[in-house]
């Protein structure tokens, strides 16, 4: 008995080995817990004290870092920065149940996002702006400076883990080449905005023009750089007529703040002519029926008032246009076949990395979310959305989600795990050493690896899945790649080795 015994807990340990061994980092669930500590990633004034004290008030900018239990052994981890809900105002004062770093939803999917290998910070930005002004062009103008310094803020998030990495030796262990911004209801405002603005001039749109404050006759845009700061926030803002100050520039040493996946749970774009052509791809999650943001193209709704805003685009277009332009054509590259694919593609027009979400009713605009009715300031005008709010619901939706998004940042991000070249032994970068620099490049990017795994062959892939460079019979450890005629974009290298191969993305400015 004691030998049957012993076999069958034998038996049971190889079956629990088997089922590990496939279960795959950055697509599945691989570790049991995650960790988080909070850190201060810049410092930049806010305008909540106006109303108080006249005027801006220097504050910590605040990131929970969520990171896979100490015993992971990876040192470069893609990192996704999440930007929360909450109307660009602090809770409960936005009328929301939702609106702070700990929400239900923020926490659900920031701990499954490390305890599948990656590293997730959430951010918290300032806020700040006036629902409740008179007239729409002055609600449209302190929303559309909430949702600038958004963008500063999170750019602001990029710097200080790329010099955490340069000058902190990684203390996250992140991998700053490989960095998704995923915003949730008003944080897909600033995912958004900071993976498609690509100078200032890309907001001085008409609907964005306000009165004259210059004095020059002339009417204004709403964000002015001298005044504002940078989309960056590498340079100083002051208003001139009272002189406070409303960006002040953190980690400006030279460090870069792109990202390189785009990923919304609604939201909206401020405009739709802000994506070009080599932008990042963009997973997007949409509840057609939004009363607030519009799925396709509609008027701001504030939630709490319902007054109108401004004009804005949501994720249809938005992916239809990154459809149009290519940007999404790795998704297609990648050739992802499974049912949650299956459903997306029923109900999306044939557009890659839309999933519309179907709510439980038709003023559902957040499914994913839900709180505690005991302490939540706001439960009861949150069940007026959300009347059927429950964990299981919520869960169940982000179970959705997070399949969907899986396969597709494993392709955008050029991991380990991406559905490109499944038929080879897919390596890690960290595993082979692979160092790329630089990237973004201007003529010429150049690969080294460890001597042990000399590349043999690379076949460099645009978006599209063209073929548009290689090299075979290489077996060396030191390689470039030349830019030639390649234009402006995002590329993908497939490298070949004795073991296996992997993709690394390459960005020529």
């Amino acid at each position: 008995m004691k030998n049957v015994n012993f076999f069958l807990l034998l038996f049971l340990t190889f079956a629990g080995f088997q089922l590990q061994a496939q279960q795959v980092r950055y697509v599945d669930m691989v570790f049991d817990d995650y960790e988080v500590q909070t850190t201060v990633y810049g410092n930049n004034y806010t305008v909540l004290t106006v109303p108080l004290t006249g005027s801006t008030t220097l504050r910590p900018l605040l990131m929970d870092i969520y990171t896979p239990p100490a015993e992971d052994m990876e040192t470069e981890r893609p990192i996704v920065l999440y930007f929360h809900t909450g109307n660009f105002l602090p809770h409960p004062e936005n009328g929301s149940t939702g609106g702070t770093m700990k929400d239900s939803t923020v926490v659900e999917i920031a701990s499954r996002l490390a305890r599948m290998g990656y590293v997730c910070g959430v951010v918290d930005y300032r806020k700040g702006w006036n629902p409740l002004a008179s007239t729409q062009e002055e609600r449209t103008n302190t929303l559309i400076n909430a949702a600038y310094r958004g963008v500063q803020d999170a750019r602001t998030a990029v710097r200080f883990l790329k010099k955490s990495v340069a000058e902190e030796g990684n203390p996250y262990g992140v991998d700053t080449t490989r960095i998704a911004a995923w915003g949730q209801g008003t944080g897909g405002y600033i995912s958004f905005a900071t993976t498609t603005i690509d100078e200032y001039l890309d907001i001085v749109l008409p609907k964005f023009i306000g009165q004259d404050i210059t004095g020059d006759g002339n009417p204004d845009p709403m964000v002015l750089q001298p005044i504002h700061g940078n989309p960056d926030a590498t340079s100083l803002g002051i208003n001139p007529l009272n002189g406070d100050t409303l960006c002040l520039p953190n980690h400006t040493e030279g460090y870069g703040s792109e990202f390189d996946l785009c990923v919304n749970m609604g939201g909206a774009l401020g405009d739709t002519s802000w994506i070009d052509a080599g932008d990042n791809p963009f997973i997007s999650f949409h509840v057609p029926t939004d009363p607030f943001a519009p799925y396709t193209e509609g008027i701001l709704i504030v939630p709490t008032t319902n007054e109108q805003v401004v004009e804005v685009q949501g994720s249809y277009l938005v992916a239809q246009k990154a459809n149009d332009l290519g940007n999404n054509d790795i998704f297609v590259m990648a050739d992802i076949d499974d049912e949650v694919t299956d459903v997306a593609n029923s109900r999306n027009d044939g557009l890659e990395g839309l999933y519309p979400l179907l709510g439980s009713n038709p003023l559902d605009s957040g499914p994913w979310e839900w709180w505690n009715p005991e302490t939540n300031e706001n439960h009861e005008s949150g069940l007026q959305t959300n009347p059927d709010m429950s964990a299981e619901k919520a869960r169940t939706y982000i179970d959705t989600i997070m399949a969907y998004y899986a396969p597709r940042a494993c392709a955008a991000l050029a991991l380990p795990c991406s559905p490109l070249g499944t038929n080879d032994n897919l390596l890690d970068a960290g595993q082979v050493g692979l160092v790329t620099a630089p990237n973004p490049a201007t003529d010429v990017v150049y690969l080294q690896t460890n001597p042990e795994y000399p590349i043999t062959d690379i076949l460099l892939y645009d978006v599209s899945g063209r073929l548009v460079q290689s090299q075979f019979n290489i077996s060396e450890n030191d390689i470039e790649i030349q830019r030639r005629d390649l234009s402006s974009g995002t590329y993908f290298a497939r490298l070949r080795f004795e073991e296996g191969m992997l993709v690394q993305k390459i960005i020529f400015k």
